[in-house]
């Protein structure tokens, strides 16, 4: 008998992969957690019915979450991922040797303890001395601090369950306040195809309070349509006017300069929803 996992992306499409096996299948203090191997794409994480990684392709999310916003900013020492248990993210923030601090803020303290199990490869970085992880809200965390970090990165779910806050007018106020003087931040902020009114929204919230909003995108095909959106808000610095000399060479699968650039290069109907 074969076993399938079915995400429903809206009421009349999904994505489906073959189950190998179950790893976790619990009930945490906030959302539905599942671990599974599926015979495509490795390990997965599923929350609340909706995949976060997998083995396979988790290099592009994370690639690019983390080294757009590294890269515009011209010194990061000090970081703050907000969700990202997985530990993907702070991964990709660790190969920068000018940060001396990555903070990772996740709500749900089981999605790190089974990402480390069961996701050894994307949660590497967790023994980096340079790493201080807080098992607690991100939102409130965010709202304590003050002038604190130069990038901020919002990992986050789609905007379900105790992620609901994270795609807030109020919650970009506060990252604002959070960030130095020369800050930048960067949210994932869902697909074009199905979620417009989403990425609207948050790009002209984004853009009420930071003085360089930027909307990019990436190609996952396991999220949603398989185009993923990224918002960076920026107090000073402008991802499109970073100097060559900034880049150095590391190893990635997905990330380069010439995609930094490119990445901000949209499809008309993308570029419209910044209108």
């Amino acid at each position: 008998m074969s076993i399938w996992f079915t995400e429903k992306q809206t009421g009349n499409f999904g994505i489906t992969a073959k189950i190998k096996q179950t790893y976790v299948s619990e009930r945490t203090d906030f959302q539905e957690l599942q671990m599974v191997e599926t015979e495509e794409w490795g390990n997965m994480l599923i929350l609340d019915d909706m995949v976060m990684t997998t083995e396979k392709d988790e290099f592009v999310y994370h690639e690019m979450v983390a080294h757009v916003p590294l890269f515009t900013h011209p010194n990061p020492k000090n970081v703050l991922v907000v969700g990202g248990g997985d530990g993907g993210a702070i991964r990709e923030v660790l190969k920068h040797q000018s940060v001396e601090r990555v903070t990772l803020v996740d709500i749900d303290g089981k999605v790190i303890e089974y990402s480390k199990k069961y996701l050894p490869t994307i949660a590497s970085g967790y023994n980096d001395k340079r790493v201080e992880v807080k098992v607690e809200d991100g939102f409130m965390y965010i709202a304590d601090s003050k002038k604190a970090f130069d990038v901020i990165m919002v990992d986050s779910t789609e905007p379900v369950g105790p992620a609901v806050n994270l795609f807030t007018k109020g919650f970009y106020a506060a990252i604002h306040e959070a960030l130095t003087d020369d800050g930048v931040f960067v949210a994932q902020t869902d697909n074009p195809w199905f979620k417009a009114d989403l990425i609207k929204q948050a790009f002209h919230d984004v853009q009420e309070i930071f003085p360089v909003t930027r909307l990019y995108t990436a190609n996952i095909p396991t999220y949603p349509s398989g185009l993923w959106t990224f918002t960076m808000g920026s107090k000073i610095h402008d991802p499109l006017k970073v100097k060559e000399e900034r880049f150095f060479e590391m190893e990635t699968k997905y990330f380069t300069p010439e995609i930094h650039f490119a990445s901000f290069v949209l499809p008309k109907f993308v570029k419209d929803m910044t209108k």
